[in-house]
């Protein structure tokens, strides 16, 4: 939690941008896994962090711009609470801390509800579509489409335009994520299964005092874009990928992956795909500057994949050609990177075509379709870049079948490259007034020596 001064001020900027209404915050509540008692992790909702800053569950504020009043709605620990949770503060206390002074109980709320112009962000859980139900009459299949643009698009740009505070707090997630994918590297060799690598770095991640930011993906089988499998035993020849990031306490969130052999060194192949994948990752970050379009980022990543492509002869023809057409998709079929903060993808609930396009549509085409981040690069945005390479025999097989861009892909040749699997590597970057910065104080390898020296 931040000094309540933060969140006084973000709630009085948001009041500014969005002009009139009540502006409806819906907090998380604890989610069963079972039954009612054995719970997940609980995970408050990220906008009410970020404007109200308490991290515990059944709460709801209503933020009334028109008669400016701020108020926090909940009920206060019952004597049952306490003897299961232990000595607990009222509900107007830990409102002092983020400076509300009005709180009632959560049962009051639908009063504040009835005939007003009332702004709600889309629901992305059962329970918050239950209570819209219960609280505004709107059905389910309506409420997405019922949502308030003014105050999404107000609260977008303000989450997506990083603090100083904010940006301590995610160095410090960078950090931890560093050191969960250096104790990969270390600890990986033949032998060691999927799940003991999981398990070491979850470890890392919460003996911080956070936890992990996302489900890891921690596998040999690197051309599975999220594999959550842990099924495999890692064998000599293959490359391990690491797609892990650590939440700190604040809720800030890394976000990292490293691809290194099992073995002690990358084979010919191995290290040729992953050296046009640094070069990709390395011409994108070389483009990062305030008035960029991260789609330009995007597509020149794309074209250096291409021309690596090209280059051992699995593509033809005109590189920009092919790009412009996806062809170069077959190998990299997703985006280079996407806003990060306190969601690992920052604000997706919200809505990419928001978040990432400022409103704009997005594409349609196979690969380009999964930019979730497209719009011009502003200080105080943080994002991924994550180019990768995956030969995925399905996604071969089913193209070539087609006949899909014979004009640009070798598939003859591509067949014998097939069993390479897949890899990426990647960093976060903040925008910053003349440039950009990789977060974080640690680094993390990224080179094919750097990997093959900690492989021993």
């Amino acid at each position: 939690m931040f000094n309540k001064e933060t969140y006084i001020q973000r709630r009085r900027m948001l009041k500014e941008r969005v002009g009139s209404g009540r502006l409806l915050f819906l907090g998380n509540d604890q989610a069963p896994m079972n039954y009612a008692d054995n719970t997940y992790s609980f995970r408050q909702d990220s906008t009410f962090l970020y404007y109200f800053g308490l991290d515990c569950e059944g709460l709801a504020a209503i933020i009334d711009i028109d008669d400016d009043r701020e108020i926090i709605f909940g009920n206060d620990p019952t004597i049952d609470d306490i003897v299961w949770m232990g000595t607990q503060p009222p509900l107007a206390e830990k409102a002092a801390h983020v400076g509300v002074s009005e709180t009632l109980p959560l049962n009051k709320l639908g009063d504040f509800l009835k005939g007003q112009q009332i702004h709600y962000l889309p629901p992305y859980r059962g329970e918050h579509q239950v209570k819209l139900f219960e609280w505004l009459g709107i059905p389910p299949a309506a409420q997405a489409a019922g949502a308030s643009i003014s105050f999404i698009r107000a609260v977008v740009d303000m989450r997506n335009h990083k603090t100083t505070e904010e940006i301590a707090e995610i160095d410090k997630a960078v950090d931890v994520s560093v050191a969960m994918h250096v104790a990969m590297m270390r600890m990986v060799h033949p032998g060691i299964h999927e799940t003991e690598v999981r398990a070491a770095v979850t470890a890392i991640a919460q003996q911080s005092g956070g936890d992990i930011s996302f489900p890891v993906i921690a596998t040999t089988h690197g051309q599975t874009l999220h594999n959550h499998g842990y099924i495999h035993t890692a064998q000599e020849g293959e490359m391990f990928l690491l797609d892990a990031g650590a939440e700190v306490a604040s809720h800030y969130c890394g976000d990292l992956s490293s691809t290194c052999p099992v073995g002690k060194k990358f084979d010919e192949r191995q290290r040729t795909v992953f050296d046009i994948c640094l070069r990709a990752h390395r011409a994108a970050v070389a483009m990062l500057a305030p008035g960029i379009p991260f789609r330009d980022v995007h597509r020149k990543a794309c074209t250096t994949i291409a021309e690596g492509m090209k280059s051992i002869g699995l593509m033809k023809g005109d590189t920009s050609d092919a790009v412009e057409a996806g062809a170069h998709a077959l190998f990299f079929p997703c985006g280079v990177g996407h806003m990060m903060g306190l969601d690992v993808h920052d604000m997706e609930n919200l809505g990419e075509v928001w978040v990432g396009y400022d409103g704009q549509p997005k594409s349609t085409l196979f690969g380009i379709k999964s930019l979730r981040l497209a719009r011009p690069l502003e200080p105080g945005f943080v994002f991924t870049i994550e180019p990768g390479i995956y030969f995925i025999p399905e996604l071969i097989d089913r193209w070539r079948a087609e006949g899909r861009h014979k004009e640009f892909l070798c598939y003859d040749a591509i067949d014998r490259w097939r069993h390479v699997g897949g890899l990426r590597n990647e960093e976060d970057y903040l925008i910053t007034a003349d440039g950009c910065r990789r977060l974080g104080t640690q680094y993390k390898p990224m080179t094919p020596e750097e990997m093959e020296e900690m492989r021993g």
